[in-house]
Order: structure tokens, then sequence, then C-alpha cells
């Protein structure tokens, strides 16, 4: 019955099917400068030295790492690495790109990185691994500027509380008002996101595997990527027995750039849960690149999620 009424508000959007998929390779010119901006990346943090990161950032750059709220703007983004390199000071630090998509306006790059830091003021010495985002905007079709910069850890923190900063300026993303339900895209996603409300509260691991497409990977929290229908049905199935009890689970977006046959959302949740005689409140934020299927629905293609 459920899945009945989510179809028909999609047919009352007025969705149609969506014409082949583009080629989503990069040009050569593109791969080139993200390895630049890479290498760059990397250097600034093991030098210590970020002066030259905001020349490749739009203004409203966006960060969203595990531990920490959103960030946004490039003078929040930039305070938040000089923060962290003034607590630790960065030992190792690779980054491995494992795709870049040119999605039209919109450019994404996912990789794994690799960091070893160390406390300044203790000594301590973490190795830390995860997985990173980047996504560009292209602007008037010749430069390329990161608006999103994000990324998660495949595995569990012991130094979670060392990795906030609460004297950067932040954006409680999960706390703020939805985006008006006012365009056919915003009408589609709304639904979508109550489907997932439902699906993930009832612990449905059959329905929620309906969200991804074939051809999707997803950058869980705490764990390396799945990629492919096989390893990620695998992954919900496991994971969905490890979920708490939601009272109440409200998945939100606060931005939506429609790319034609892809779709970047911006979302975020608040989870009340309990589990056995412990309870609590969860916020956390996701990046979705939803894909236009030859069918018309639209499914998850790439997903990465970073806990608050």
């Amino acid at each position: 019955m459920l899945m009945h009424y989510f179809l028909l508000l999609v047919a009352m959007s007025g969705i149609t099917a969506s014409p082949v998929q583009p080629d989503l390779r990069a040009d050569a010119k593109t791969i080139a400068y993200l390895k630049q901006y890479r290498a760059d990346y990397v250097n600034s943090l093991l030098n210590a030295q970020t002066e030259r990161l905001p020349d490749y950032w739009t203004d409203g750059i966006r960060l969203m790492t595990e531990s920490q709220r959103t960030m946004i703007g490039a003078k929040p983004v930039l305070t938040y690495y000089n923060a962290f390199l003034n607590r630790f000071t960065v030992k190792s630090y690779t980054r491995t790109e494992l795709e870049i998509l040119d999605l039209g306006k919109q450019v994404a790059e996912y990789g794994q990185f690799s960091l070893t830091i160390a406390q300044k003021t203790s000594g301590k010495q973490y190795n830390l691994k995860g997985n990173y985002q980047t996504i560009w905007e292209k602007q008037d079709n010749t430069k390329l500027a990161v608006i999103t910069e994000g990324w998660n850890y495949d595995h569990w923190l012991d130094l979670a509380d060392l990795l906030r900063f609460p004297q950067i300026p932040v954006v409680d993303v999960a706390l703020q008002a939805h985006l008006p339900v006012n365009s056919p895209i915003r009408f589609e996603l709304a639904a979508l996101n109550r489907l997932m409300e439902k699906t993930i509260a009832e612990h449905d691991a059959k329905l929620w595997m309906q969200f991804y497409s074939d051809e999707s990977i997803l950058f869980a929290q705490h764990h390396s990527f799945y990629k492919g229908r096989k390893e990620i049905d695998a992954y919900i199935e496991m994971h969905t027995k490890e979920l708490p009890i939601f009272e109440k689970l409200d998945v939100r977006n606060d931005r939506i750039d429609d790319l034609g046959p892809f779709v970047i959302e911006y979302a975020s949740h608040i989870a009340n849960w309990r589990n056995g005689e412990s309870s609590g409140i969860g916020l956390g934020k996701d990046l979705r690149i939803w894909r236009r299927e030859a069918n018309g629905s639209l499914k998850i293609f790439r997903h990465m999620g970073m806990y608050d």
C-alpha cells in the first residue's frame, strides 16, 4: 500500500522517462586540473600552509565532515583547516582518486584517503582512513571551482571529540527548515524522503535496497565503500539488523542541484532513537547523487553520509 501511494505521488509530479545516459568521462584538461588540486590540497596539510586552497574554492564552499557540523563559506572553511592544523601535525596524507564524473554543469570526484596525525599537546598519533568527495562547479564553461568538500571515515573514531572545533561558525542543516516543495523535482525528492523515513524506521531492508541503482556506489559511515547491487544489498541487509528503534526519523534537504539526468541532493536527518536502556537524538548529513533511470524513476547513483 505504501509503495502504491508513493508511485502515485511520483506520477502526479509529471516525471517522464529520461533519454540515453550521457557519457560521464571527464576530459584530459579537467582530470589534470583536479590532479593538481589534489596535490596542492595534500601539500597544504603536510606543510601546514593553507593559503593556496581558497584559490580553488567558490565563496560559498560547503564543507561536510565527520564529527563537525556543516560549514558554509570560504572564511569558516579556511578557519576549520587552520584550527585542525593548530591542533594536529599531519605526518602523512594520501588521496587516491576512484573516479571523476562529468555531470554537465558540475564535476564530482570520489576517492579514498589515508591520514596520520599527531596531537601537538600530547604527541599521540592517530591513523585515519576514509572516503572523500569533491564537487566542482563549471563557471562560464571554462573555470572549475570547488563548491563542496567532504569526507567520512571507514572505521569508528576514538578521537571524535578532538575533531570538533566549537569556535568555528557552523550551520545546523538538520535543524533548518525544509526546502519549500514548489517544483516537480522538490516534490519528487520530498516523496522519496518520506518513503525513506518509513522504510528505515521499519527496518525494511528489501525496500531500502530499491532506492539504489544497479551501478551505485555507497560510501557508508564507518565502512569502506560498496559498489554495485550485490555489495550494497548485502550491506543494507547487515546494517538494518544493527539499527536501533527509531521513535522519529526526519529526512530533509536544504539544497538541490538539478542537472538534468542527475540530481545532487544535500540532505540531513534527525533521528530520535532507543536501543535497550539507551536512547538519544542523532544528527547527520548526506550528499546523494540521484540518476534518472530509463523508466523515469530516480535512483541513488552515488551516496556519502557523515554523522555530525
